[in-house]
């Protein structure tokens, strides 16, 4: 690995690199902070992507591409005198001291609980009015709603045990049935939501990430239904013309590889 003296050095250069991109690049000169960021979403979603298949040279190349977007969105801030990379640095450098008083203060806590507790309590000290304050409005659903309760958690507002979220979710998915047998669309709408959001709920417990486990098991579909596709192929056979059990003998296959 790199000694600190190179990593600075190399860091140093990207932003030299930068500088260059912004004066001389007809592209890099026209982009501003809004253009960049559904450009910094799919970069975001790549690196996910790179995480969950466990691919390390693939994580260090996405990690490169978010970095440089730190580092343009810096340089963006820097031509307007609003801030710039040390600004940047600092202020995380700043919240993270103030927020872990254990290591920078004389606070004593016995386990990672406790420090998830005394940072939303931090939060709010700071002058945030709920610590739902935190939770960006553009994320997902999926991934709002376990932010959702691990910010509720760390200020006491949880179930005690793994059963009685099991039971929470039991009785949504009985009020969601009968619903469906009412047939009213609205209510199984909202039913169908608080049975996700249990669920949700219950993965916490398990500490299981619940986008995770989805997307992977998205992955998984994915791969058996292209093999499925590819045997149809091979047989000049459209799926559209297979039998549902003819399909299933080729996705018991792909379940075995």
């Amino acid at each position: 690995m790199n000694t600190r003296e190179k990593q600075l050095e190399a860091f140093g250069r990207l932003l030299d690199i930068m500088d260059d991109l912004r004066e001389k690049c007809p592209w890099d000169k026209k982009q501003t902070l809004e253009s960049l960021r559904h450009l910094t979403i799919e970069e975001t979603y790549e690196l996910g992507d790179a995480i969950l298949d466990n691919d390390l040279q693939e994580i260090k190349k996405e990690l490169g591409d978010l970095l440089l977007h730190i580092v343009f969105y810096a340089k963006i801030g820097s031509e307007t005198n609003a801030f710039d990379i040390a600004d940047v640095a600092n202020s995380i450098c700043d919240k993270l001291i103030d927020r872990h008083p254990h290591i920078y203060g004389d606070v004593v806590v016995a386990n990672e609980e406790e420090v998830k507790q005394n940072w939303e309590k931090l939060k709010l000290k700071e002058g945030k009015k709920s610590v739902l304050e935190g939770v960006p409005k553009s994320l997902p659903a999926l991934v709002k709603a376990s932010r959702i309760q691990d910010k509720v958690k760390g200020v006491g507002f949880d179930w005690e045990e793994p059963h009685q979220v099991w039971d929470k979710v039991q009785e949504e998915l009985n009020e969601l049935q009968e619903e469906v047998k009412a047939g009213n669309n609205d209510k199984i709408e909202a039913e169908f939501g608080d049975v996700l959001f249990s669920m949700i709920n219950y993965a916490r417990f398990l500490k299981v990430n619940p986008e995770d486990a989805l997307e992977r098991t998205n992955k998984k579909f994915m791969k058996r239904f292209m093999y499925l596709e590819s045997k149809a192929s091979e047989l000049g056979k459209p799926l559209s013309d297979m039998t549902l059990a003819e399909m299933d003998v080729f996705w018991e296959e792909a379940k075995k590889l």
